[in-house]
């Protein structure tokens, strides 16, 4: 499984799919490239789709401590330079999303264009209320009550009840998978501690916003703040709940083709 070792020694998981425009998807909380899976079919005909687990996640390391957002920025840097790329396209979601906003912000010459989906623009009372309630669930109830209310908050009533079985199993492999919270806790921690509000006038690379206006997690008015803040953003509306590019990649997939399209002239 290849591999790139960053320079506090964690190896960090990535992959290579198909050929065509360097394109890098970076998830959210959970960390898994497997988030990505559903929306590969439309993307592999003309991207070449490069996907990383996080650290502290999928088949990457799981060290004890360093864990930032920007440390996730320079994981994904030392992955796009083993690739010998110049420059990159970035996809991030949710709080990949903001490890987007990072990259773009300290090296705007490494990257082509950003889609930005499901992320926010800033920590407001909301947004820390939100998840000092989850990270306290996760401390005082355990995994599957955790697990449960991410699919809760992450996905709409209509996909949940057509995939209870599934997401059942995902609860019950929560449980173990989480027994040893400490890694997954300073993972929430994290982004209660990095903000880039203030630097988002600089954002000098094409931007998409994309958001779902039946989002629990994070509201589309964040959305709409984000294309606000940074200059010449577009802004598209999508629905589907938080995990709106995995539960419906269709109409995902045609937004960041027609941005790439657009910006390619």
């Amino acid at each position: 499984m290849p591999h790139v070792t960053a320079t506090d020694g964690c190896r960090i998981y990535y992959e290579v799919i198909s050929e065509g425009l360097p394109c890098v998807l970076i998830p959210g909380l959970g960390g898994e490239s497997g988030f990505w899976r559903p929306l590969l079919p439309y993307l592999a005909d003309t991207h070449s789709v490069i996907l990383i687990d996080h650290r502290g996640a999928g088949q990457s390391d799981r060290p004890e401590s360093g864990y930032s957002i920007p440390r996730i920025a320079d994981d994904t840097f030392a992955v796009i330079d083993a690739l010998g790329l110049d420059t990159v396209h970035l996809v991030g979601h949710s709080t990949g999303g903001i490890v987007t906003q990072t990259m773009a912000l300290n090296a705007p010459e490494r990257i082509a264009s950003t889609v930005l989906s499901g992320t926010w623009a800033r920590i407001d009372l909301r947004f820390r209320r939100m998840f000092e309630s989850r990270i306290a669930l996760l401390q005082h109830a355990g995994g599957a009550a955790y697990q449960k209310l991410t699919q809760a908050l992450g996905y709409d009533a209509e996909w949940m009840e057509s995939r209870a079985e599934a997401l059942d199993a995902e609860v019950l492999a929560a449980e173990a998978k989480l027994a040893d919270p400490a890694i997954q806790l300073a993972r929430l921690n994290m982004l209660l501690e990095h903000d880039v509000y203030d630097r988002l006038p600089d954002f000098a690379c094409p931007a998409l916003v994309l958001g779902a206006m039946d989002d629990a997690l994070i509201p589309f008015h964040g959305s709409e703040q984000l294309a606000e803040r940074i200059p010449n953003a577009r802004l598209a509306q999508l629905s589907g709940g938080h995990f709106f590019p995995k539960s419906y990649p269709a109409p995902y997939a045609e937004a960041v083709l027609a941005f790439h399209r657009e910006i390619a002239g």
